[in-house]
Parts: structure tokens; C-alpha cells; sequence
């Protein structure tokens, strides 16, 4: 978590100098504190070093693949890790994400969405625990009094749709995989039934977004899962 009287410290872990430079250049802007690691083994001893804020981790690394280097560091940390990485297949996504990656953004990508992936993980971060009222645009979750509202009006949420919805908003921002959904709202008897979270998905869009077939707040990642919007993530 970063102290107020210094910059977040962002950690870029890529085997290819010419990544790590452009990477250090794009997000030279004062607002970040920036730090480097070649491959995995330099990566691990980075992160207990420095203890960084955000880790930009790639995952085609020379020693160890990305991934298990996700899986050792959340042995010991919650740092916000977000994966920079050529591979596109939703293997590789879902295999990182439930490693416990924050968010996978995939090469080439616009220096402006990572910024803003950035902020928005560091805002996570600070957050131990959620706020007890979440607001995006018309949406509001009241987590104490457990109500929903859209515009203003209270909207009636079965049981499951509301634990469903409040899992999202205590991980606003950040990519939940379809078998992290189903563990912790069905239980892992239901890993093997991804339907079931396609229907409450599409319950729950029908009652809080405007137009389900475009939602603004429950996000689609393809084949991967879902992500709650939250102001600039």
C-alpha cells in the first residue's frame, strides 16, 4: 500500500529491454515510482526487497513461466499484479487470473488503459475493506443495509443475484474468473456448471443496467469472466 509521503512504487517485469524501456517512458510522468526485473527469480526478490504497490508482470519470462511467479508471490502478498502478455488465448488468462492476478491486459495495448488499470488497482489496494456504499454512474450497493438501487430506485434482487453482485462490488475494477465466481457463490460442486452464472449474470443485468444487450456495469471478459465497472478502471 503506498505511504502518502511517497509515489506508488510500480515494478515492470519484462525479459525484453526495449518492453521495460518503453513501458519506463510511458508512465515517466510523476506520478509513479519505477522499478525493473528481468525474469522471475529477479522479479521474486524484487517484490520483497522493495515491496512494491503494482507489479507489471509479463508472462513468457526466461526462467519460470509468469504464472508461477503469480502463484509464489500470493503466497506471502496481495500486491495488485497486472499481467502484460502477448498470449491472447483465454487459457492463459483464466490460468493467470485464478493464479490470483488482478487484471490481464494483452499486447499491444493503449498506454492510457494501463494507466488507468494502474489507478484503479492502487485504489483496491487501499481499500482493505470495501466502502460500505458503492456508487458507479446510476448504480448504488448499500453493503450494510444490502440494497440496490438503479436511478434512484430501489431494485428487488433475489438472494443469489444480490451475493452475486455484492462479490463484484468488493472486487470492483478488477477481472473475476468464471470458476472464482462459482467457488465463492455455488460452491465447488458447481465449477462444472458455468450456465448457472450465465442465467443470474443475465437476471442481474436485466435488472440493474439500462440496456442488458450493452451493459456499462457488469463487463463481459470473454471467455474469461466478468468485471464490475468502477469509476476509471
Amino acid at each position: 500500500m503506498p505511504k502518502e509521503n511517497r509515489l506508488p512504487r510500480i515494478l515492470i517485469v519484462d525479459d525484453e529491454l526495449a518492453i521495460r524501456r518503453f513501458l519506463c517512458t510511458a508512465l515517466d510522468t510523476g506520478e509513479f515510482s519505477l522499478q525493473q526485473a528481468e525474469n522471475g527469480h529477479a522479479a521474486l526478490a524484487a517484490a520483497v526487497a522493495t515491496k512494491p504497490d503494482v507489479i507489471l508482470l509479463d508472462l513468457g519470462l526466461p526462467d519460470m513461466d509468469g504464472v508461477e511467479v503469480i502463484r509464489r508471490i500470493r503466497e506471502w502478498s496481495q500486491v495488485p499484479i497486472i499481467v502484460l502478455s502477448v498470449r491472447e488465448r483465454e487459457d492463459d488468462k483464466v490460468a493467470a487470473l485464478d493464479a490470483g492476478a488482478d487484471d490481464y491486459l494483452t499486447k499491444p495495448f493503449g498506454v492510457a488503459e494501463l494507466v488507468a488499470r494502474i489507478r484503479a488497482a492502487l485504489r483496491r489496494a487501499l481499500q482493505q475493506v470495501p466502502e460500505p456504499i458503492f456508487r458507479s454512474a446510476n448504480l448504488e450497493v448499500d453493503l450494510a443495509r444490502r440494497r440496490v438501487t438503479v436511478d434512484g430506485s430501489e431494485s428487488q434482487l433475489t438472494p443469489t443475484e444480490y451475493e452475486l453482485l455484492r462479490l463484484l462490488v468488493v472486487h470492483a475494477g478488477k477481472v473475476l474468473t468464471h470458476s472464482q465466481i462459482l467457488r465463492q457463490i455455488w460452491g465447488v460442486s458447481h465449477l462444472e456448471q458455468p450456465h448457472v452464472l450465465r442465467v443470474n449474470i443475465s437476471n442481474l443485468r436485466r435488472k440493474i443496467e439500462m440496456d442488458p444487450s450493452r451493459p456499462r456495469h457488469i463487463l463481459t471478459e470473454p471467455g474469461v469472466g466478468y468485471r464490475l465497472r468502477s469509476d476509471g478502471s
